[in-house]
């Protein structure tokens, strides 16, 4: 913008506020000048947010609008704070959950996956990818994120994709990645195995059932109960807790396997608890993580009676190629005709499903690759207690990060999917040999063979996304002028529902591989949920696309709304009236703006002068956007976004436009014409100013007003951030003007009560508690005369209360308003009496605050000392209330 575009008058300023108009216009334009490129403030000192990388699946939710806005109003902030602040973009490959969109599109068509083959497949995948990764550019745009788009990064990009298979080779060289067979989470209809966070827990209705598996001597039987009796196939032991009385004499004989015949063992094992139901527990090492462990323990045969569908395989004898569900079925008849089966009970129970086909998870014994955590787990918590650590927020994460890190299993890193990560593993396939490599070349020279083959299966999507703080740098080159100046980042933004997943990954691959933290501050969100506190989804009917909010509220209303109803690590209920209200408060902003501007036509920047002498309104409204200033910054560096919106709201809809743009009509309508001009400079220096602050939280609204004032620069994104100035500090404006807002308001209230409508005049008679009030109130006359609209106005010390008056009472003084023929006695005392009973709530509330040694104790000094004040003023108010209620019954 150039300076005469930045002097437009108010004619050129609507009457209503257009969203749609402003947000294109406004991000086209950010666009083009590359306000969000990082790099361009060499000198100044680097700011560094990386996003979340949203999957390329489909749309972005309501919660990722939580997650972006939060970020956004970080970045925003230190950028205007002068920070070279880089937020880099990027997107996640989402192994499974992006697969499982495309075999559903392609069964529609009546196709699968192996009927394309892999590389066919792929390419359905990737046009997947190229089109849902321009609808996200879409929504972010909709959103307003100042996102750094030239550094943009894919989990499949090259770059990330060499930073993969560097830490693969170097972790398996270290012995910290392994293959090996263990139980893992497996989907029968994806056919491949699942991290912990793609399964969900449902709670399902179902059975337990109880089977007596008889002694080989024939001297009676052991009772086990089970809710999967088509596993029992694949059982190898009973196994009873070793100090279990009751079968003592039994550990070390054979069990009889029913319709298996089968000898299985009873073993001795502490892993059982001996008070629940016959405290004997059947063991199938194949089909139960805990099982597996024991089966480690005492060296027990793992047999797998399932396959990869989950049909029941040659291990399950005469139910070969029936599925598990039709398998139970058969087994229980069976089990009943034998006498084996003797009790069957109802039993509510959760069982895993798969997040993205929704089958029923099985766990399953499976050839995979894993990552040994312990190693790097222990360096993590070493740096944690070292003080050196992440600092998460709120703080009681911490605990929760370091109970997972500290009990922390290895890591199942091997998917059975084509998209994705191709484990870098090569098989001669002449003898079986492998190697693992960076590239095939690698592996042909390590190998010294040409005959090979790349493991078919590819990694965990958390593998790659674990790297992604430097990944995205430029690491493993680590000369790249990115991963120098950025690296480590500052803080992430995430929700408090991966911190096993995806945060304590990353700061164990950071710790390795950079010797660094990844990022110094943690910010634990929680989820958005309806307006009942139910989980937003698509399946209950409740979700909430953050597109449709922008459409009818406009981007600044729905940040406003989901930003400041936040409170960290606390879950957010989404209200359709607070979007309203956000809505509200924007077209507030823009009513008091567009009322300045058309006040201050022909002002230039350069004619702002906030210095001289000043009104004590002027000044009053110089002191609270001051502490309004500081204390937004405070909050905003505290991650407290909640309360920062509360104390800008207060300040703008109370201070600002209620009381300050009412008082300035006295000079802007008055003949003094040096008067005015100090009013228009102090309203342009606030507003302009205001803007800044809710900039990061209302980016359009605030460019669009902002740019019809009178400023310097192209755009408010760049404009300083307001600091804290103690030349406006001004305590004997804040002591006149909170007497003069006490006396109209309280007036005001009066009026409404006895229904004297603000046009017509009244007679005023105010008495203050000291000379020094009565001062403030004859320097000041001018406002009360205006606000309270009075036919005549008195202020002195020696005032006796008129006997037919209403009576109010404020801080360091009494109004009376003598309405004759208006008020009824007796409603008046009881209109007081109300007001004794207030007065006494407030006094015994300090009273108990003060009198609780905990806070007293704790709290800061000066805290203190105005919880005393306000009981000092409470006791007054109350004291001369009384007085006067006397006075009116005598």
């Amino acid at each position: 913008m150039t300076e005469n575009q930045a002097s437009q008058t108010t004619a050129e300023m609507p009457t209503t506020y257009d969203p749609k108009a402003a947000e294109n216009k406004w991000y086209r334009y950010w666009m083009e000048n590359e306000f969000f490129k990082a790099g361009m403030r060499p000198e100044a000192e680097p700011f560094t947010i990386v996003i979340p990388p949203p999957n390329v699946t489909g749309m972005l939710h309501i919660g990722h609008a939580l997650d972006f806005t939060l970020q956004d109003i970080l970045i925003r902030t230190k950028r205007m704070q002068g920070y070279d602040a880089l937020w880099l973009p990027g997107s996640d490959h989402a192994g499974i959950a992006t697969q499982t969109k495309v075999e559903q599109k392609l069964r529609e068509q009546g196709i699968s996956r192996y009927d394309l083959g892999r590389e066919k497949f792929l390419e359905k995948v990737w046009e997947w990818k190229e089109q849902y990764a321009n609808t996200i550019h879409e929504q972010w745009a909709k959103m307003g994120l100042s996102l750094d788009y030239s550094r943009e990064r894919f989990t499949l990009d090259e770059g990330l994709s060499q930073a993969v298979r560097e830490v693969f080779v170097k972790l398996y060289e270290k012995g910290l990645i392994y293959k090996g067979r263990y139980i893992i989470n497996w989907d029968p209809v994806a056919r491949t195995a699942l991290s912990d966070i793609e399964v969900e827990y449902k709670e399902v209705n179902g059975h337990l059932y109880h089977l007596q598996y008889p002694l080989k001597d024939g001297d009676g039987y052991i009772t086990v109960a089970t809710t999967r009796p088509e596993t029992m196939l694949g059982d190898t032991a009973v196994a009873v807790h070793p100090k279990d009385e009751r079968y003592s004499h039994l550990i070390g004989k054979s069990l009889v396997l029913p319709i298996v015949d089968r000898e299985i063992p009873i073993i001795a094992d502490e892993y059982v608890d001996k008070e629940f139901g016959s405290g004997a527990v059947k063991i199938t090492p194949a089909h139960d993580p805990n099982d597996f462990e024991v089966g480690q323990r005492h060296d027990l045969p793992q047999i797998i009676v399932m396959d990869e569908n989950g049909k029941m395989n040659e291990a399950a004898g005469k139910y070969v190629g029936l599925d598990r569900s039709e398998c139970r079925k058969q087994i229980v008849k069976d089990l009943q005709d034998m006498g084996v089966l003797i009790k069957i009970e109802d039993h509510l129970h959760q069982v895993g499903h798969s997040e993205r086909t929704g089958a029923v998870i099985e766990p399953y014994l499976s050839l995979q690759w894993f990552v040994k955590m312990k190693p790097l787990a222990e360096a993590a918590i070493a740096a944690q207690n070292s003080g050196k650590g992440v600092e998460f927020v709120p703080e009681r994460f911490e605990k929760t990060y370091l109970q997972w890190i500290e009990n922390v299993r290895d890591w199942c890193i091997s998917r059975q999917l084509w998209w994705g990560h191709r484990i870098p593993a090569w098989y001669s396939e002449e003898t079986g040999e492998m190697v693992v490599a960076r590239s095939e070349e690698e592996a042909r020279a390590k190998l010294g063979r040409d005959d090979l083959k790349q493991d078919e299966d590819v990694l965990d999507t958390w593998f790659s996304s674990a790297l992604w703080p430097f990944s995205t740098l430029g690491w493993p080159n680590e000369e790249s002028e990115d991963f120098k100046r950025y690296f480590p980042t500052d803080v992430l933004v995430t929700g408090y529902d991966i911190i096993y997943f995806w945060v304590a990954r990353m700061i164990f691959t950071s710790l390795e591989f950079t010797s660094e933290m990844p990022f110094k501050h943690v910010l634990m969100h929680g989820l958005v949920r309806d307006s009942e506190g139910k989980k937003m989804s698509k399946s209950l009917g409740n979700g909430v696309d953050p597109l449709d909010i922008i459409e009818r509220y406009g981007a600044d209303a729905m940040r406003y709304m989901i930003s400041t109803g936040s409170t960290p690590g606390q879950d957010v209920r989404f209200h359709w009236e607070r979007v309203e209200q956000a809505r509200n408060f924007a077209n507030k902003i823009w009513n008091a703006s567009r009322f300045a501007l058309m006040n201050m036509e022909g002002v230039s920047y350069e004619d702002i002068d906030i210095n001289g002498d000043l009104s004590t309104s002027d000044r009053w409204i110089l002191h609270r956007f001051n502490e309004t200033a500081r204390d937004v910054t405070r909050l905003i560096d505290s991650y407290e976004f909640g309360e920062t919106g509360r104390v800008l709201y207060n300040f703008i809809w109370d201070d600002l436009c209620d009381w300050y743009i009412e008082f300035a009509k006295l000079s802007f309508y008055g003949e003094d014409a040096d008067a005015k001009r100090k009013t228009q400079s102090v309203l342009a220096y606030v507003l302009d100013r205001t803007l800044r602050l809710i900039h990061p939280f209302m980016p359009y609204i605030s460019e669009e007003i902002w740019q019809h004032l009178p400023h310097s620069g192209d755009t408010i994104t760049l404009a300083e951030w307001p600091k804290y100035d103690p030349a406006l500090e001004a305590p004997d404006a804040v002591q006149e003007m909170n007497l003069l807002i006490d006396i109209i308001r309280s007036v005001r209230n009066i009026r409404a009560e006895v229904n004297v409508p603000m046009s017509k005049k009244i007679e005023l008679i105010v008495k203050p508690g000291s000379s020094e009030l009565l001062d403030i109130l004859n320097r000041n006359g001018h406002y009360v005369r205006r606000f309270c609209n009075t036919s005549d106005y008195e202020a002195s010390l020696k005032i006796e209360a008129p006997d037919k008056a209403m009576t109010a009472i404020v801080t360091g003084a009494e109004l009376y308003l003598p309405l004759a023929g208006l008020i009824d006695i007796s409603q008046e005392i009881a209109r007081l009496e109300k007001e004794i009973d207030h007065l006494n709530k407030e006094v015994e509330r300090v009273e108990k605050k003060l009198s609780n040694q905990g806070f007293v104790s704790k709290a800061p000094a000066k805290v203190i000392e105005e919880e005393r004040a306000k009981m000092d003023d409470y006791s007054a108010k109350r004291d001369k209330v009384l007085a006067r209620i006397n006075e009116l019954k005598a």
